[in-house]
């Protein structure tokens, strides 16, 4: 995992240098051990991994702001991490007081998904963290009824992410294509 991730930041260095300078330092022990605390169940090792080495990116504060450099999400942070879980853990408890838990928990909300990168529309990048689908990559689109599982892993979505950025090639889970703008941040378009 590391080791993909780096190949992947340098990649960002020289092809895309906006973007990598929005990379914040690494999350410490105390941040990590809080944001555990604060979603209640141990974080995924992949997911502590990535946060240890960075613990997000800069805010963005447009679309044509760097930073957004996973299929278009921005990294988030171990505070926005814990915000994020708070808001969908809410949703899932709501739905199942209200009697709509078919139609949400496990679709578009769950207190075992933990988002760990954000679009500027509210759209979700999150590590599953239910058993039978421990680790498994999902997007949660607030415009659609339910979550797309992506890839099994945050591995194999490196892996994936390393190879077409690398090669200039499609990424076949999500038929895209990536570009750099600019000169300076890395755009998924659809291919």
């Amino acid at each position: 995992m590391q080791e993909l991730w780096h190949r992947f930041e340098e990649w960002l260095r020289q092809h895309a240098p906006g973007d990598h300078s929005t990379l914040r330092p690494g999350a410490s022990d105390a941040q990590l051990s809080r944001l555990e605390r604060e979603v209640g169940f141990p974080l995924h090792g992949e997911l502590t991994s990535l946060l240890s080495e960075h613990n997000g990116v800069t805010p963005r504060r447009s679309s044509m702001a760097p930073g957004a450099f996973l299929l278009g999400y921005s990294p988030l942070g171990t505070e926005a991490i814990s915000e994020w879980h708070r808001n969908l853990s809410a949703t899932a408890h709501e739905a199942v007081e209200d009697g709509y838990e078919e139609d949400v928990v496990g679709h578009t909300a769950h207190t075992q998904w933990v988002p760990f990168a954000q679009a500027l529309t509210g759209d979700l990048l999150f590590v599953d963290h239910r058993e039978g689908h421990y680790g498994e990559v999902g997007e949660i689109s607030f415009g659609d009824p339910g979550y797309l599982p992506l890839w099994p892993s945050m591995t194999l979505m490196l892996s994936d992410l390393c190879h077409a950025v690398e090669g200039s090639l499609r990424l076949p889970v999500t038929r895209r294509r990536p570009s750099v703008h600019e000169g300076r941040m890395l755009e998924w378009v659809m291919d």
